[in-house]
């Protein structure tokens, strides 16, 4: 009976120690930018998430050429003109949660993520706010927030400079689970 606990803590602590890391393969990440001639969105459904519980550390990373437009001529001119897909080929966020998270409570929490965005190889420090939420083991993140083009010396040629805003709002939706070693 002693052995048989003893095996039983063991599992439970190692399960635990596995369950810090949560991950996702196919977050879900929108643009969507307001232009007078057409507004223009794009999803991309291959996203990638790690997050450390015990650490608070958060990490997000979204192939350029993987969003997808309703037309393809916006896509070539986005990943052509605009976002130079060939030369800068991920999009990416660093840093921390910060907010009190107890992750092995079910509920919503309110939260912001401190660090770094790098998009069009350029780093801007960023505090970026988001929901987290906590269900049958299941971490769900989701925020909104907007990127100006000038941040990241994201270039508008002239000639279309009218058609299209300078600032984008990014939707982020993710579902992690525990990483299995």
């Amino acid at each position: 009976m002693k052995n048989l606990l003893f095996i039983m803590c063991l599992l439970t602590v190692g399960i635990n120690l596995s369950a810090q890391v949560y991950k996702s393969n196919s977050c879900e990440i929108t643009f969507f930018s307001e232009a007078p001639m057409e507004n223009i969105d794009a999803v991309n459904k291959d996203g990638k998430a790690l997050l450390n519980t015990k650490t608070n550390e958060l990490v997000f990373v979204v192939t350029i050429i993987g969003f997808k437009f309703k037309k393809p001529l916006m896509e070539e001119h986005f990943n052509e003109n605009y976002m130079e897909s060939d030369k800068y080929k991920t999009a990416h966020f660093k840093g921390q949660v910060i907010g009190g998270v107890d992750y092995l409570k079910d509920g919503e929490y309110k939260v912001k993520a401190k660090g770094v965005l790098n998009i069009h190889g350029v780093d801007k420090e960023r505090e970026i706010s988001g929901i987290i939420t906590i269900k049958n083991g299941t971490i769900e993140l989701n925020s909104s927030f907007d990127v100006h083009l000038k941040d990241h010396k994201i270039k508008i040629p002239k000639m279309v400079i009218k058609n299209i805003a300078e600032t984008v709002l990014v939707k982020i939706q993710a579902s992690l689970l525990p990483k299995i070693n």
